[in-house]
């Protein structure tokens, strides 16, 4: 038996229990890795409020790193004794051992140790993607990034930086504002004090930004398409604050042509090929130290209940990490 997090009904933090569970051996195309270090993420809170549906009883966490175990038939990339790292559905990192689907993983480098790992893989891909693929960023552009204090926005802040690109970042407070700048962002916006409309434009000269990466949702959607330029492009991936509620195309149109994706992780990184080339480019910028993972919270895994209040209570900033 090992433990882990496991929850029966959606709901608040008070849902996820501590459990004992039978790990067993992996099958076909699984691997069993014994966790040293455990992700957080919000997207865990999706599936903990039932946003994003699983079936019950079901485990939480997306991402982790440790040491295969062992490996069922087929699989060749990993065998038992590799340091490995993932970030992939489905749910169940916070345990200290699970069975997975192998084709997820990814051997960690010598240079990067399991609690980075942990810390940086789901955050880390998605910066990869958003500056490699939904919008290539050539450098030299001025870009706006909501939530810039938070894990992916320090890891944005820097790799911007190593880009040559000039991050407008949006904070909560003028201590995580500090955060954001120590980190790269060339400026910050506190949207408790200032309108981030009225300051990007400012920022700007008047002609808006090519892109607005927004996890944030409801409160910040309508004025991240007020930021763009003509032709822009809006690339909403989260939903901190809510949903976006239903608009029309013509919100589009009349702002200057406007662009939207609602990009994932997971489609990003669905092939194999594109999986290891997307955490290849990761393991590059932080083990030249262009990126550095900013773990500023650990929890105890059996304490991830206040890791989500603390998280949802946005007292966070950096990486969280839970530790078996």
């Amino acid at each position: 038996m090992t433990k882990a997090i496991r929850i029966f009904k959606t709901g608040g933090p008070e849902v996820m229990e501590y459990v004992d569970v039978e790990v067993g051996e992996p099958g076909p195309g699984e691997a069993r890795v014994r966790h040293h270090a455990c992700g957080l993420n919000y997207i865990d809170v999706y599936f903990r409020t039932g946003l994003y549906p699983q079936q019950l009883p079901a485990g939480l966490g997306m991402e982790g790193a440790g040491v295969v175990e062992a490996v069922g038939e087929g699989v060749t990339h990993v065998k038992p004794g590799d340091r490995v790292a993932y970030a992939a559905r489905p749910p169940g990192a916070y345990a200290e051992a699970r069975v997975m689907p192998a084709a997820v993983l990814v051997k960690l480098p010598d240079n990067i140790d399991f609690e980075t790992g942990a810390a940086m893989m789901l955050q880390g891909l998605t910066v990869q993607y958003l500056f490699r693929r939904t919008f290539p960023l050539k450098g030299g552009e001025t870009i706006l990034f909501h939530a810039a204090a938070g894990g992916v926005g320090l890891i944005a802040c820097q790799w911007a930086r190593a880009l040559g690109v000039n991050l407008i970042g949006t904070v909560g407070s003028d201590q995580k504002g500090e955060l954001a700048k120590q980190h790269g962002a060339a400026h910050v916006i506190n949207y408790n004090k200032e309108n981030f409309v009225e300051r990007v434009k400012e920022i700007t000269g008047g002609r808006g930004v090519p892109v607005v990466y927004d996890s944030i949702g409801a409160d910040t959607f309508t004025g991240s398409l007020d930021c763009l330029s003509p032709l822009g492009t809006m690339v909403s991936f989260g939903s901190a604050s809510g949903p976006v509620p239903p608009f029309s195309l013509n919100e589009l149109a009349s702002r200057g042509s406007l662009f939207i994706t609602r990009p994932t992780l997971f489609t990003y990184s669905a092939k194999r090929e594109d999986l290891e080339a997307m955490a290849a480019d990761l393991f590059d910028v932080v083990g030249s130290g262009k990126v550095r993972i900013e773990i500023n919270q650990r929890y105890a895994l059996k304490d991830a209940a206040q890791a989500h209040i603390d998280l949802e209570g946005r007292k966070t900033t950096g990486s969280t990490i839970l530790l078996p």
